[in-house]
């Protein structure tokens, strides 16, 4: 809940970092990844939110009404899923790979990592598709090792 709504807030600071990088090399590809990731940040804080602002009124619920509370909370997580991309990694998918495209056109990451981000936003989108929807769970692994790998680099450019 909380970790939707900072990590959300930490992307946007990511795109607009990645825009920076990149944006000499592949202007349009770079501009519609971070919008999208934006969007995608967008989603992230309002499913956190969501979810957050629910959570005080249905423990009330469940002092007098416990089987209600249990509805509003799955109704909740219904919504909160929607909104987090919990169908399928759409978002994250398409940002990885459209960033990760431009990065390998214009060499400013290195060619592993950029393929691995292709590899990352395929697997996200195609999780979209109900009989591979448990892709997501390697998604969100390749995704956590896609992030690391990118801050990583991020870090030693701004140490040299």
């Amino acid at each position: 809940m909380f970790g939707y709504v900072f990590f959300g807030l930490f992307l946007v600071v990511l795109c607009l970092a990645l825009y920076d990088r990149l944006k000499d090399g592949s202007t349009g590809m770079v501009q519609v990844a971070v919008i999208v990731g934006i969007i995608w940040a967008g989603s992230l804080v309002a499913s956190g939110m969501v979810m957050n602002a629910a959570i005080a009124p249905t423990v009330a619920l469940y002092a007098s009404d416990p089987a209600l509370a249990t509805n509003n909370w799955s109704l909740i997580e219904t919504i909160s899923g929607g909104l987090g991309n919990a169908n399928g990694e759409i978002l994250g998918g398409v940002f990885t790979l459209l960033i990760s495209w431009a990065a390998l056109k214009s060499s400013q990451l290195p060619k592993v990592l950029n393929l691995l981000g292709i590899v990352v936003g395929l697997v996200g989108i195609v999780s979209l598709v109900p009989m591979l929807n448990s892709l997501a769970m390697l998604y969100a692994v390749l995704q956590i090792v896609w992030f690391i790998w990118l801050g990583v680099i991020f870090l030693r450019k701004n140490l040299d």
